[in-house]
């Protein structure tokens, strides 16, 4: 069961990103600022969470947050300042841009670059913290409506499906298709495909 949250009468925003190990696309972060007293029996990591109840939730997240914020950093950012750089901008951005100001941050993973708003780092925390899991739906959902879009402009690439993450299907279209203008150039196809994927 996720926990509420990390310090009782704190207003806690919690902050995930997804994207970080694809190919093509942007990585996507988000910031959600949840009532302590928000509770949903589907509420979890969005990786262990279907198509169907990840948007429903989202639905659900967005009616229901004190506030929320969705941020984008695109491919061409990310080959210039690196992709876990860009995701640290993608999560400040998030951050910034909430109508509520949060008294801690509760960030998903290991690492984060110092903000001004006090944090947390907890790892696997979208599977601990409601604020988090809700941020990692948010992130996920955005982004893929993203690919799902760029799909119907490059539909040899199957990324209504595989969202940009390095898929056998994926690897063999930049094969014979080439890259497109989406497609990071710093990332390195054979290699990224040894990284986790999170479809």
């Amino acid at each position: 069961m996720l926990l509420p949250y990390y310090h009782e009468n704190t207003l806690e925003a919690g902050c995930d990103e997804a994207g970080r190990g694809c190919l093509a696309g942007p990585v996507v972060a988000a910031a959600v600022i949840l009532p302590q007293d928000f509770t949903h029996e589907w509420l979890n990591d969005s990786k262990q969470l279907s198509e169907k109840k990840r948007k429903e939730l989202r639905v659900i997240i967005e009616k229901e947050a004190l506030a929320f914020a969705v941020s984008f950093v695109d491919h061409q950012k990310i080959d210039e300042i690196n992709i876990l750089n860009a995701s640290f901008l993608a999560m400040h951005q998030a951050i910034d841009q909430l109508k509520t100001t949060p008294e801690l941050l509760l960030i998903d993973g290991n690492r984060f670059k110092k903000h001004l708003i006090p944090n947390v780092c907890i790892i696997k925390g979208d599977a601990k913290y409601m604020s988090i899991a809700a941020a990692s739906i948010l992130a996920k959902t955005y982004r893929d409506d993203f690919m799902e879009d760029l799909d119907i402009k490059f539909p040899g690439y199957y990324w209504k499906k595989n969202k940009g993450y390095p898929t056998n299907d994926h690897r063999k279209a930049i094969e014979i298709h080439g890259s497109t203008p989406f497609h990071r150039k710093t990332f390195n196809v054979k290699a990224s495909f040894q990284t986790k994927l999170d479809l």
